[in-house]
């Protein structure tokens, strides 16, 4: 039964949601021209666009739910380390590979997608890394793209008291028809507008919260009475109960003493940091900026809006804890904090428009994943390889039908309503950033670097963030460490090795490297 709060709270957000709809209809004629329209924006993006797009796609929905989650279940540690690392890896992503992945992707043959671009760059034939690549990101963005689908449920049901699993499908559905409607220019507006909103969210909320607990010295204070919470180096660690369920006692939740954290997960969490080399959604906003020139002003950009965002979900998550110590008693739940700040501190139409943020955060990132995901295998497998000759309608017609058997898969992997948004995404960046990290790097800065090479790096790399996660982690100690470190270092030592025992790569190859190198694009 819907009461006079959620009402305002529905009509804020749906009117939200109309605003992003008509965008995909404004971009929906322009995007239908031809692939590359659809695809890359036909490399028309300014620089406001390209960095709050590429941030905004980048950070989804677990920048509002699943970092302040994590920060208000354990404290700073893992969370601050975490927001870290991600600001220093988008720092060294857009200096070191920006440009040059610009200027590569016009020089291999005018590629539009990331599969099509290794395989350009390394002249293939059959077609191996293109295919390897396309099937890597369907798996990995069907993944990412759940997460997203979590996070629609739970800010549904949480909200409006309606069941998870509907919450989550009508969530689902309204991200898939906006992506198959507009295309990568309307999903890169969109998300231009959603990043704005999505940073405007989490500096309301913190404020306003802050100014509740009494200002930041009672927050500081609170969090310090914690053992272990408002460290850099210890962890704050829950007493549960059987049920799994934090222990409160005289009104106050129970901690025991806090776990050690050492240097070695300091650099588990700052890996994260390495997953931007290889992601599919801030990679293809490189490729699609307007003008190479323009890439340092995106950097800046983003850059102030990534440690602002980062800084501020943290600090969300700690001063939750001081407010409503006991309201989230589970790892999965405590994801709600930002909801419950939200809808407590503010005028309901207000929170409406805040808790658009949320929704804001999870469309600009799941029609990101929806959109490369199916031009993956339209664009590199359909026509790449089953039907070369196809038209330019027929990909765009077999690109939507992937993307509604992408989202199904999705939707059932986010049947959960226990799934953890944080944990989810952990993993899809890991095996993004393990599966095409390296090679990116290496495509773009070892002339040396032959197919073989490319093509170990890319298996060792996906294989070894399963094996990892699966196997190795469970043996605890040294090997809990986040899977994206070690899967990155034998990707890395894969491609280095497999290059040197192999042949050279041709003259052809090596001229086009030098050319990019020294500034030629064509």
């Amino acid at each position: 039964m819907l009461n006079s709060q959620t009402i305002q709270i529905l009509i804020a957000m749906v009117i939200y949601m109309a605003i992003v709809i008509v965008i995909g209809v404004v971009f929906a004629k322009r995007a239908n021209k031809s692939s590359e329209n659809y695809f890359l924006g036909g490399r028309s993006l300014g620089p406001w666009v390209t960095a709050m797009s590429a941030e905004a796609s980048d950070m989804s929905g677990w920048l509002l739910m699943g970092l302040p989650g994590v920060a208000y279940w354990c404290g700073l540690a893992d969370a601050a380390w975490t927001a870290i690392g991600l600001a220093i890896g988008t720092y060294l992503n857009w200096l070191i590979v920006s440009k040059r992945l610009y200027r590569y992707s016009i020089a291999a043959k005018n590629s539009i997608t990331l599969p099509e671009f290794f395989s350009n760059r390394f002249h293939e034939k059959k077609k191996v890394i293109m295919s390897l690549a396309a099937i890597f990101i369907l798996i990995f963005f069907t993944v990412y793209a759940a997460s997203c689908f979590v996070t629609c449920g739970k800010l549904f049901s949480t909200l409006f008291g309606a069941p998870y699993v509907s919450m989550m499908i009508i969530g689902a559905i309204f991200v898939l028809v906006y992506t198959i409607l507009g295309g990568f220019l309307a999903e890169s507006a969109s998300d231009f507008m959603q990043g704005i909103v999505m940073i405007i969210a989490l500096a309301v909320i913190v404020i306003i919260s802050t100014v509740k607990a009494g200002g930041l010295g009672a927050v500081i204070e609170n969090a310090k009475a914690i053992p272990g919470f408002f460290e850099f180096f210890g962890l704050a660690t829950p007493s549960l109960n059987e049920a799994g369920e934090q222990i409160v006692e005289a009104g106050k939740p129970v901690f025991s003493a806090a776990s050690e954290y050492g240097w070695l997960k300091v650099c588990s969490m700052l890996a994260w940091g390495l997953g931007y080399f290889g992601m599919p959604q801030v990679l293809l906003r490189f490729m699609a900026i307007r003008k190479e020139e323009e890439l340092k002003h995106s950097r800046r950009i983003a850059m102030i809006w990534v440690i602002i965002s980062l800084a501020v979900a943290v600090f969300i998550g700690i001063v939750g804890r001081d407010l409503y110590p006991t309201t989230h008693l589970t790892s999965t739940d405590a994801e709600n904090i930002f909801i419950t700040l939200a809808t407590t501190s503010l005028p309901p139409i207000l929170a409406g428009f805040v808790m658009a943020g949320i929704l804001a955060a999870t469309i600009s990132s799941s029609d990101s994943y929806l959109l490369i995901a199916a031009s993956a295998f339209a664009k590199n497998i359909y026509q790449g390889i089953f039907k070369k000759k196809a038209t330019d309608k027929q990909v765009m017609t077999v690109s939507r039908i992937t993307l509604l058997a992408i989202a199904l898969i999705a939707i059932v992997i986010a049947l959960d309503e226990k799934s953890v948004i944080f944990q989810i995404v952990s993993f899809a960046w890991a095996g993004f950033g393990a599966t095409f990290g390296p090679i990116m790097l290496f495509s773009l800065f070892w002339k040396r670097t032959t197919h073989a090479g490319a093509i170990a790096g890319m298996v060792s790399g996906a294989a070894m963030v399963f094996i990892w996660k699966l196997l190795i982690s469970k043996l605890g100690g040294a090997f809990a460490i986040y899977e994206l470190l070690p899967a990155f270092i034998i990707s890395s030592i894969c491609i280095v090795v497999v290059s040197l025992l192999t042949k050279e790569p041709s003259d052809e190859i090596k001229e086009e490297f030098d050319r990019v190198k020294n500034g030629v694009a064509e």
